[in-house]
C-alpha cells in the first residue's frame, strides 16, 4: 500500500513541471492579448478593415478558442491567432498613433520578448529531494 501511494505521489510530482509550464504559457498568452487590448490610438488592420484595440483582442480570443489544442505555447498563439487571416492569408498589421505600421506578429514577438525579460528568474525550478 505504501509503495502504491509513493508511486502515485512520485507521478504527481513528475507531472507538476508540465502543469506549471502550461500555466506559464497561458500567462504569456494573456499578456499578449492584454498588450493588444490596451494599445491606445492604434488601428488593427485585418483583411483591409481597421479595428480598434478592443475588437482586435476579442478577435484573437475567438481565434484562440477555435485553435483549441493546436495552441500550446505563446509562440503557437502568435502563429495561429496573431499573424494573419487563416481565410485570406493576409497578414494582420497594426498602425500606431504615430503612423508607424508593423506586422502584428512582429509586435507580438516583441511583447513576448519583453515578457521574458521582465520575468527572468521567475521560472519555477524543478523539485529536488
Amino acid at each position: 500500500m505504501h509503495k502504491m501511494i509513493a508511486a502515485i505521489l512520485l507521478l504527481a510530482l513528475l507531472a507538476l513541471p508540465a502543469f506549471a509550464q502550461q500555466d506559464i504559457e497561458q500567462q504569456k498568452i494573456a499578456y499578449l492579448i492584454d498588450s493588444v487590448a490596451t494599445l491606445q490610438g492604434a488601428a488593427f488592420i485585418r483583411n483591409g478593415t481597421e479595428y480598434d484595440a478592443t475588437h482586435a483582442a476579442d478577435h484573437m480570443r475567438l481565434k484562440l478558442r477555435f485553435a483549441g489544442s493546436r495552441v500550446k505555447t505563446a509562440e503557437d498563439f502568435i502563429t495561429y491567432c496573431g499573424t494573419g487571416s487563416s481565410m485570406s492569408g493576409t497578414k494582420y498589421t497594426i498602425r500606431f498613433q504615430d503612423g508607424r505600421v508593423v506586422d502584428s506578429a512582429t509586435f507580438l514577438q516583441g511583447k513576448l520578448a519583453e515578457y521574458a525579460m521582465s520575468h527572468q528568474g521567475h521560472v519555477l525550478a524543478p523539485l529536488v529531494h
